[in-house]
């Protein structure tokens, strides 16, 4: 048995230990939601949507508990609100899609044969949410994967241990059966046999790029399904037609929001020439108004970030691209303590043979270039190993589909940045990997086809 432990990056204490499960009692509780997955499948599909929209409502109700536990566990100010927004619009557009995604496909009907395509639920879907958004992740598969008609098993990161406890306790009180929602306290080698044992149908993971390898090495070989949701280094491109205050304005905020731990964050900026001073000056003007501090105080507008190391590894970044030319345009804040209370940056004269360019950040560090067309913005933009979202600018609609067509990613914004639309599909390319979340395809991934070739009898 191993203790997770959250240690709060507002001041380092614990905040909360939870025991994880022996493999024994792992293996016992799958076992049960196992045993409850048919029970719950047989259940009228709106039947299964009014109690899951029951379990969003309830974990709504807590909103004003949640939102100074996130910030005592990952450091999100409490001025932003909390994830129930987003939750909840995630959750109630896969509600409001599911009659039409789970319906069967006609093939045909003659008089001699009935053909049809059903899509039926894996059985027991195991979720491994990540801490930066620990409620949305988490929503935009248990919603989808329950309503589909399958048992879930939740794994939640030891930073925001609390948030899985919460939301089965919420579904539970709502009337999910305790075992076809269940929260698990798991560590890695427990985890790892699981899913080398075939205890689940389907693995969704949300993570680091090692992770998610990790998931794939335990599942070779047992034929189960595993979708992935990794890093990334989501560029911006600000074309020279581009409604610039709009533009930095929302691209500085994908950048720092969050401390910059977003899955979609904006990590590289390429602006045209033309702008670029422009662009450079106004974002700096942004990040040097920021507050960082106590995430509890309703003054701050940065918080901590979540834990030193993710911390050190930003300093680093920065620091490296220093040496090697790049110039730092934010000075040091008083608040920046050397651990989780970390300056924004902003950085020019970067390069891509620099990490911080490079390598995921995941902090409140941007580097901005300069570019000339969109032919250097696209190869700028296509050089990396991710590929989550790009973020366009111009006016010219035409122009950034054709831009976007030619962009490496799962997703393409313009004039927007650092959102999911729940009627999309949430997905990666490359080193992001290669999960299939929300929309009629997040349906998709969630259950199989299964086809009927019925022959009538007619005599």
């Amino acid at each position: 048995m191993t203790t997770l432990t959250c240690i709060s990056p507002i001041d380092g204490s614990i905040f909360a230990k939870r025991d994880t499960l022996s493999r024994e009692a792992a293996e016992a509780a799958v076992s049960r939601s196992r045993a409850a997955q048919a029970d719950w499948a047989a259940r009228p599909l709106q039947e299964r949507i009014d109690l899951v929209l029951a379990g969003v409502a309830a974990v709504g109700a807590m909103n004003d508990e949640i939102v100074p536990e996130l910030a005592r566990m990952m450091g999100r100010p409490v001025r932003y609100g909390g994830e129930f927004g987003g939750f909840e619009e995630r959750a109630t557009h896969m509600a409001a899609i599911a009659a039409d995604a789970l319906a069967p496909i006609e093939v045909g009907e003659d008089a001699t044969f009935k053909r049809l395509i059903k899509r039926v639920p894996h059985g027991v879907v195991f979720v491994v949410a990540p801490w930066n958004y620990p409620y949305m992740t988490a929503i935009n598969t248990v919603a989808p994967a329950l309503i589909a008609g399958n048992a879930v098993v939740l794994k939640h990161a030891t930073q925001t241990l609390l948030v899985g406890e919460r939301m089965a306790n919420a579904f539970h009180a709502a009337g999910v059966p305790k075992d076809v929602f269940q929260n698990l306290f798991l560590d890695h080698a427990t985890t790892s046999d699981l899913i080398a044992g075939n205890a689940f149908d389907f693995v969704n993971f949300t993570g680091s790029v090692s992770g998610g390898a990790e998931m794939e090495r335990a599942a070779a070989g047992t034929f189960t399904g595993v979708g992935t949701e990794l890093g990334g280094k989501d560029p911006g491109y600000v074309m020279e037609d581009a409604d610039l205050d709009a533009a930095v304005d929302t691209l500085i905020d994908g950048a720092m929001f969050n401390s910059g731990q977003c899955c979609c964050g904006i990590e590289r900026i390429y602006v045209h020439e033309s702008l670029f001073d422009a662009f450079v000056e106004k974002a700096v003007a942004i990040v040097t108004a920021y507050k960082l501090g106590d995430p509890l105080d309703p003054e701050t507008t940065l918080g901590p970030m979540a834990h030193k190391r993710f911390a050190d590894e930003v300093r680093s970044q920065i620091n490296e691209a220093i040496a090697d030319g790049a110039t730092a345009h934010i000075p040091v804040f008083d608040e920046d303590d050397g651990g989780t209370y970390l300056s924004p940056q902003i950085l020019t004269g970067v390069t891509h043979d620099m990490r911080v360019m490079r390598d995921e950040s995941f902090g409140p560090v941007v580097g901005i270039m300069p570019v000339a067309d969109d032919a250097e913005a696209v190869r700028l933009m296509n050089d990396s190993d991710f590929g989550l979202t790009a973020s366009l600018w111009t006016r010219d609609l035409e122009r950034a589909e054709r831009v976007g067509d030619l962009v490496a990613t799962g997703t393409v914004f313009l004039n927007r940045a650092d959102y999911l639309d729940p009627g999309l599909c949430w997905t990666g390319c490359k080193s992001t990997g290669r999960g299939r979340g929300l929309s009629v395809i997040g349906y998709h991934n969630l259950t199989r086809p299964k086809s009927y070739h019925l022959k009538k009898v007619t005599s």
